[in-house]
């Protein structure tokens, strides 16, 4: 035995499991009276956040809720849904963020899949969750927001009074094992059931810790809920804010007249979100504008932002960081950090350079461009293009209940992106196309084996490729390439409206080309020509 582990034990004393949980207790501990959250007329102050986290985790608790179960929340960017990233691991259960834009058949296989015991839901959402519950029905109960008009009742147990039931002092128990799971989000990935990436208490922790760090989180910081708290928790800002004593604003839609208002209101200095986002920023209405009083902080990912817009921003008084991640990395993963002399670049060639993924966000031990064929490293010289491959403490668990696709994701000891980039000299990521063909719109991925699946079931279609159509709001739309079935007649029109009818809208092509299929030799659709018709507009 080594001299260094001879009476040198691990101890409560020496090591405590890394989890976010602990956020919340040491800052409520520090800036009790500090207000945590802000949603509309309401306001909650560190203390009385802490203590409605705990309460429902008391609560949830008594329901029978304990290690590794799951629970399941859908609602948009409210303060329940803040309390649930801490109520829920507290027990060492699993928070499932449902995304709110889903259909009620995709939403029901994630409450299957994941097994949910209990299940909260925004009544905005009643009507897609009463068709996607079991048959043998988990606890539900009903979250109501005074910010929108009641809906319907699902469970038999409203929030607040659930909430009441529970007890104020509840000791929160951070995980024996920082590796156990925190939770688990639902990705479009190359198919069309949805893959569940398991996150653990380490990874999120940690990720956390990078985003507060990379963003300049601080005490002051008020940050505002632009980006869905059910993408990737909020890349992992539901913890960061708190960990840094930030404000959260919580912000049920994302519309550009109650964004400014909230910046000019509550002093917002911090904000994520999609490209779209910005795109709405820059071309929303005069009477929806209110002057910036001061330089506002924005973090934006998903399809990369064109320069233009990252010029647009950075005109109005945004700073812009742009960030780059995927839900099996907690979000964010690279970051376009600054340079010195960068700001003395012309605006065209600082939005150039901004655009780029960047480099290793502080917590993820590697980013790199490689060979997936030969898992060798290619020259980082602007133009040998490879697969993006990331390895580090901020990678997922893997892929519940599929271990052949977490062994493929994780093949030669790297988690393979699936999108294909080069290595500027300087270090820099920058993503060239996505291997795996998945279109990324408003900050939505979405499979195009998925939207093919759906037109081949029309019954005038004989052939369909979709790939991803530049978009100026969206980033990307899907757009169909189709050949119909000899003397079938169609109408772009009807063949969107068939997708509409049996998947998620936003799913759904927005474009419609008619023709022959480009093939290799091998009868193998050419992808490759087709985006470059669709860029071709």
């Amino acid at each position: 035995m080594s001299i260094y582990e001879q009476h040198l034990p691990r101890t409560p004393a020496n090591y405590v499991p890394l989890s976010p949980v602990s956020f919340l207790t040491r800052t409520a501990g520090i800036y009790p009276n500090r207000v945590a959250v802000i949603h509309g007329e309401r306001r909650y102050t560190y203390a009385q956040f802490a203590e409605r986290c705990r309460r429902l985790a008391s609560s949830l608790a008594k329901a029978g809720v304990g290690k590794n179960d799951t629970v399941a929340i859908m609602a948009p960017n409210t303060p329940e849904m803040l309390e649930a990233h801490y109520a829920v691991p507290m027990l060492g259960a699993v928070l499932c963020c449902i995304n709110t834009r889903l259909d009620a058949a995709a939403v029901g296989f994630i409450l299957g899949h994941c097994e949910a015991k209990v299940v909260l839901t925004d009544r905005e959402f009643a009507a897609i969750m009463q068709q996607a519950l079991p048959a043998e029905k988990p606890l539900v109960v009903d979250i109501a927001d005074a910010l929108t008009p009641p809906g319907p009742s699902v469970g038999s147990t409203e929030y607040e009074a659930f909430l009441q039931k529970g007890d104020p002092n509840h000791r929160e128990k951070l995980p024996d094992d920082e590796w156990q799971a925190i939770a688990l989000g639902y990705t479009s990935g190359t198919t069309g059931n949805p893959k569940g990436v398991v996150a653990h208490h380490r990874g999120a922790y940690l990720n956390a810790c990078a985003n507060a760090l990379t963003f300049g989180l601080s005490p002051k910081s008020v940050y505002l809920w632009t980006l869905p708290m059910f993408h990737c928790n909020g890349w992992t800002y539901t913890w960061a804010v708190t960990l840094a004593g930030g404000t959260h604003v919580c912000l049920r839609r994302v519309e550009a007249a109650p964004i400014f208002a909230a910046i000019a209101d509550h002093g917002v200095t911090h904000m994520c979100g999609a490209p779209v986002v910005l795109s709405m920023l820059i071309h929303a209405p005069a009477d929806s504008r209110r002057p910036l009083p001061h330089s506002v902080q924005i973090a934006t990912g998903g399809a990369a932002p064109p320069s233009a817009v990252i010029a647009g921003m950075e005109a109005m008084g945004f700073a812009v960081t742009h960030l780059y991640g995927l839900t099996e990395t907690y979000g964010p993963s690279t970051v376009c950090l600054w340079q010195p002399g960068l700001d003395d670049l012309k605006l065209d060639e600082k939005s150039a350079f901004m655009a780029r993924q960047g480099v290793a966000t502080p917590m993820l031990e590697e980013a790199a461009v490689m060979d997936p064929e030969t898992m060798t490293r290619l020259p980082a010289d602007g133009t040998s293009m490879g697969e993006l491959m990331l390895r580090g403490n901020t990678v997922m668990k893997g892929y519940l209940k599929n271990p052949a696709a977490t062994e493929e994701a994780f093949a030669g000891g790297w988690f393979h992106s699936g999108d294909l980039a080069v290595m500027h000299p300087d270090g820099y990521v920058e993503i060239k196309d996505r291997a795996k063909d998945i279109i990324i719109s408003g900050g939505e991925n979405i499979s195009s084996l998925e939207v093919e699946e759906v037109l081949y079931k029309h019954p005038a279609v004989m052939e369909a490729a979709v790939v991803a159509r530049p978009d100026a709001k969206w980033g990307e739309t899907p757009q169909a390439f189709v050949t119909l079935k000899p003397g079938a007649t169609a109408t772009p029109g009807e063949i969107i409206a068939w997708c509409r009818q049996h998947m998620a809208h936003f799913k759904a092509p927005r474009h419609v080309t008619f023709g022959p299929l480009p093939k290799t030799s091998t009868g193998k659709i050419q992808k490759f020509e087709l985006r470059d018709r669709a860029r071709a507009g």
